[in-house]
């Protein structure tokens, strides 16, 4: 009834805002998951998160195309904040190294300062010594002077004395004059000896004065100096101390960012692995080129390993999964070998244990899983490896590439006759051989080990051919390439 409480609205204006109100409503209700698929204005940090929180439900929901457009955009925009965290990162680390050095640097300083310092102060205690024995000295000087004076006074009074005897007194006493001046005499070379010796010590006592006051003037400086280097010291260790707490922040950054960058390579990870499962190939069967290489694209999302240079190993192994044995495939119409089983093919009890196992474990008749096998002269000279990857059946299991295909697709048991499964165990063996940095002597090294077992083209590994081998795959990576680059391959 409320709906035309407005009576100067007509029934159809009323009718076209229930309307409007109802479209709105949906498109209010419909998950934001949607409109990120299908507009790249509406990802941010709060969009993403919520997709992964109901990623398998809503991927069930809109369907494969939609859903990979979507989980597209939200690992280009992971990837984006990957790149801006890592370049955080290396600004800190920049930061961080320069602020160590500056107080590497202070820390010399402060060393050389702490030298100085004790340096000056045992100049100066030395300085005080000699100091204290410059001022003894002074001190016997002085004393001989005023001994030297009283002795030169007592002279001085006996020629006076000497000087006022009358010559009628030394005539009546008998005295002799020659005697008299004879004494005179040697009381003026007395005093003359004395005046000299004065001099002399007087001299002296400057000259100790001199050094005393230069000893004073240079404790004063060292005492100055160490002042000086006690107050450097101080202000380089206050600095130190600073830069120090700066760069304790700067760590705590680098470890902050270095958990967002884990954080959301993780969620790029999920993303990866999600955009993996809903690659369109059939299990089983085999796939064109476009499938492959929609596939070999996942794979370099998840494990880096180049999808032209997967496509060329594959190419090389299997004609990507085209022909994946010759034995051990009874049932097959296209299969030369069918009665040549796998214990005929590969005498090792471990690798027949193994296979077992994957059989078993896959429901399969164990005289029907395809394997290959090379014969000449009659004779089988080795085979038994599985699937478009090629795989032997212990490499498979007891090196864990089954449980980790298993960990990534969320499928158990992992196949190595399936497509998917396939193409990731070969990706990342490859990846854990080298091939993750995209340079073509890794790559080398990876095609290599995929052989042979090392990264190292040994003189066992040419005999098995290694070398034709590794070419050839080389060779189809870069035809897959050129596809790529010429779009031909989508």
């Amino acid at each position: 009834m409320l709906i035309y409480r407005n009576i100067s609205q007509s029934p159809m204006q009323v009718y076209f805002k229930i309307i409007k109100r109802f479209f709105l409503g949906i498109l209010l209700v419909t998950p934001i998951f949607l409109a990120i698929a299908q507009s790249d204005t509406f990802l941010a940090e709060k969009d993403c998160p919520l997709i992964l929180d109901k990623i398998d439900a809503e991927c069930t929901r809109l369907g494969p195309e939609k859903c990979k457009t979507a989980l597209e955009a939200c690992e280009k925009f992971y990837q984006g904040k990957s790149d801006e965290y890592k370049g955080e990162i290396g600004t800190i680390q920049v930061q961080k190294k320069t602020l160590q050095g500056q107080i590497s640097t202070l820390d010399s300083k402060i060393k050389s300062l702490t030298s100085q310092i004790s340096k000056s102060n045992l100049l100066v205690k030395d300085l005080n010594v000699q100091i204290d024995d410059t001022g003894e000295s002074i001190n016997k000087t002085v004393s001989k002077i005023d001994g030297v004076k009283i002795n030169l006074a007592d002279l001085i009074q006996m020629q006076n004395e000497s000087d006022q005897i009358m010559p009628i007194e030394m005539f009546l006493t008998g005295k002799d004059f020659s005697s008299f001046f004879e004494g005179v005499t040697e009381l003026e070379a007395i005093n003359d000896k004395v005046q000299d010796l004065l001099r002399a010590i007087e001299g002296l006592k400057t000259n100790l004065q001199q050094q005393q006051d230069s000893m004073v003037d240079e404790k004063d400086g060292l005492e100055k100096a160490a002042m000086i280097s006690s107050l450097q010291k101080e202000q380089n260790a206050k600095l130190q101390k600073e830069k120090q707490t700066v760069l304790t922040e700067t760590k705590g950054k680098e470890t902050l960012y270095q958990k967002y960058l884990d954080d959301t390579n993780k969620k790029a990870n999920e993303i990866r692995k999600k955009i993996f499962e809903l690659a369109q190939v059939s299990g089983g069967e085999s796939v064109t080129l476009e499938q492959a290489y929609a596939v070999a694209k996942e794979v370099e999302r998840l494990t880096g390993t180049r999808a032209a240079f997967l496509l060329g190993l594959l190419k090389q192994e299997s004609a990507i999964g085209k022909n994946v044995g010759q034995c051990n495939c009874g049932g097959s119409t296209v299969c030369r070998n069918p009665d040549l089983h796998f214990s005929a093919i590969n005498p090792s009890k471990g690798q027949l244990a193994a296979f077992t196992q994957i059989t078993s474990e896959l429901g399969m008749d164990i005289n029907k899983a395809p394997v290959s096998c090379y014969i000449d002269g009659g004779k089988v000279q080795f085979g038994g490896a599985m699937g478009p990857a090629q795989f032997m059946p212990s490499t498979w299991l007891d090196s864990g590439y089954k449980a980790r295909v298993e960990a990534i697709l969320k499928v158990h048991p992992a196949n190595p006759w399936r497509v998917k499964d396939a193409f990731l165990a070969s990706g990342l063996y490859l990846a854990d051989n080298g091939s993750g940095s995209k340079l073509q002597a890794d790559e080398i090294s990876a095609a290599t080990a995929y052989l042979c077992g090392t990264r190292k083209m040994t003189s066992a590994c040419i005999r098995s051919g290694g070398k034709t081998y590794v070419y050839g795959i080389m060779q189809f990576a870069s035809q897959f390439q050129d596809y790529i680059d010429q779009g031909i391959l989508r």
